[in-house]
């Protein structure tokens, strides 16, 4: 049975979300607003950071994913949802779960960057740097961390444990 070992606490998160949005809504209180979650992890931090921005925004997502069943990225990206909304000439904030590897969000940067947006930005719930591969600009995020797999608060291992309402470093896995 794997072990989970607290990382952030429901209160942390609640405190560290809360904050961020503060700092979108201040940064884009002129904008033209598009949250863009990555399914399907993003979906429960994108959800509190719109309720948290005190400026308007579109939500819309897109499905993109490089890992498998195991705990390491295969490296193999696919795009399997696009955004159904028009995003030229507005401002678009990609919302992830978790940057690890880059490859991932580097590749939603480079999809939506054709499709003509007046900016791009990424923010992230973890950024985690240690099997980073490729260099991109983490814009935004609530936590740092170094290693670990992590799980919870829409993370997951297999499909399990993103309803945990802290993060965890799953151990033993």
């Amino acid at each position: 049975m794997p072990d989970l070992a607290p990382i952030l606490s429901k209160e942390d998160i609640e405190i560290r979300v809360a904050d961020l949005a503060n700092t979108i809504s201040e940064d884009y209180i002129d904008g033209d607003l598009v949250l863009i979650g990555v399914l399907k992890g993003s979906f429960i931090f994108l959800s509190d950071l719109l309720r948290g921005l005190t400026i308007p925004a579109e939500v819309d997502f897109i499905c993109a994913s490089s890992y498998g069943s195991g705990t390491a990225s295969s490296g193999n990206i696919r795009l399997t949802k696009a955004p159904d909304i028009d995003i030229e000439n507005r401002d678009i904030l990609i919302v992830e779960d978790i940057i690890d590897t880059g490859l991932t969000s580097a590749y939603c940067i480079d999809v939506l960057s054709a499709l003509d947006p007046k900016t791009i930005r990424l923010c992230t719930m973890v950024d985690k740097k240690e099997r980073r591969k490729k260099s991109i600009p983490v814009d935004y995020a609530c936590c740092t961390v170094d290693a670990g797999f992590l799980v919870g608060y829409g993370l997951d291992y297999d499909q399990k444990y993103r309803g945990l309402t802290g993060i965890y470093e799953l151990k033993g896995a």
